[in-house]
C-alpha cells in the first residue's frame, strides 16, 4: 500500500508540471474570474480524466491496439482540428478591462460555473492523446510491482495520482489569483494570444502527428 502511494505521488508531482493547453487556460480563468471558476474549469478537466480512464481501463487491450492503428490517425486529426479552431478564436478574442474578474449574479452564478465545467470537459474531450496517456500511467502502475496488481491496486493508484495532480492545481490557482492586482488589459491580451497560439500549435502538432501515421 505504501509503495502504491509513493509511487501514485511521485507520479502526479511529475504528471503537474507537464504544461498542456488546459494548464494555460486554467491560469487565464483564475486571474480573469477567480479561484472558485477555475475549480469549476478544472473540475471539468478532472472529470473527463477519468472518463478516459475508465475507457482505458475497460478496454485496455483495445486502446493499446488502437495507439498503433491507423484509426488513430483520423481520431488525432479531428483533435487537431479541434484545438486549432479554438485557439484562433482564443487568439483574436476581444478584451476589455471589465471582463477581469467579472463574477455573474443571483441564479447566474450555477450557470457560469456550469459552463467553467462543460469548457474544461470538452477541452480535454478533444484530445486524444489523453486517453494513451492514461493508459501509459496504467502500464507505468503495473510494472516493477512486487505483487499482482488488483483491480482495486489500480483504482487506489489512479486516485492517489488524481488527488495530488488536483492539489497542485488548486496552488497553481491561488498562485494564479495572487498576479491579479498586476495585470492589465494588454497583458491580458497578450495571454490571450499566447494560450491561443499554444492551442494552434498542440493542434498542428496533432495533425502533423496523424499525416505522419498514415505515410507509414
Amino acid at each position: 500500500m505504501l509503495e502504491l502511494i509513493i509511487k501514485g505521488v511521485v507520479t502526479g508531482l511529475v504528471l503537474s508540471v507537464m504544461l498542456g493547453p488546459a494548464f494555460f487556460l486554467l491560469l487565464e480563468t483564475s486571474i480573469r474570474r477567480g479561484i472558485r471558476s477555475a475549480l469549476a474549469f478544472d473540475a471539468g478537466v478532472l472529470f473527463s480524466d477519468v472518463i478516459y480512464i475508465v475507457v482505458a481501463y475497460v478496454f485496455f487491450q483495445q486502446v493499446e491496439d488502437l495507439s498503433t492503428g491507423a484509426d488513430n490517425a483520423m481520431i488525432r486529426m479531428i483533435g487537431g482540428g479541434l484545438f486549432i479552431a479554438y485557439g484562433l478564436i482564443t487568439y483574436f478574442k476581444k478584451v476589455k478591462s471589465m471582463q477581469m474578474g467579472i463574477k455573474p449574479n443571483g441564479k447566474s452564478f450555477a450557470g457560469h460555473y456550469w459552463m467553467l465545467f462543460v469548457k474544461g470537459l470538452l477541452l480535454n474531450l478533444a484530445n486524444p492523446l489523453v486517453v494513451f496517456y492514461w493508459f501509459s500511467v496504467m502500464a507505468l502502475g503495473q510494472s516493477g510491482a512486487e505483487t499482482v496488481f488488483t483491480g482495486w491496486d489500480m483504482f487506489f493508484f489512479i486516485a492517489v495520482i488524481l488527488i495530488t495532480f488536483f492539489s497542485i492545481d488548486v496552488l497553481k490557482i491561488i498562485g494564479a489569483k495572487r498576479l491579479r492586482p498586476f495585470i492589465t488589459t494588454n497583458l491580458l491580451r497578450s495571454l490571450n494570444q499566447i494560450t491561443g497560439a499554444i492551442l494552434m500549435i498542440f493542434g498542428i502538432f496533432l495533425v502533423i502527428n496523424s499525416i505522419i501515421i498514415w505515410m507509414r
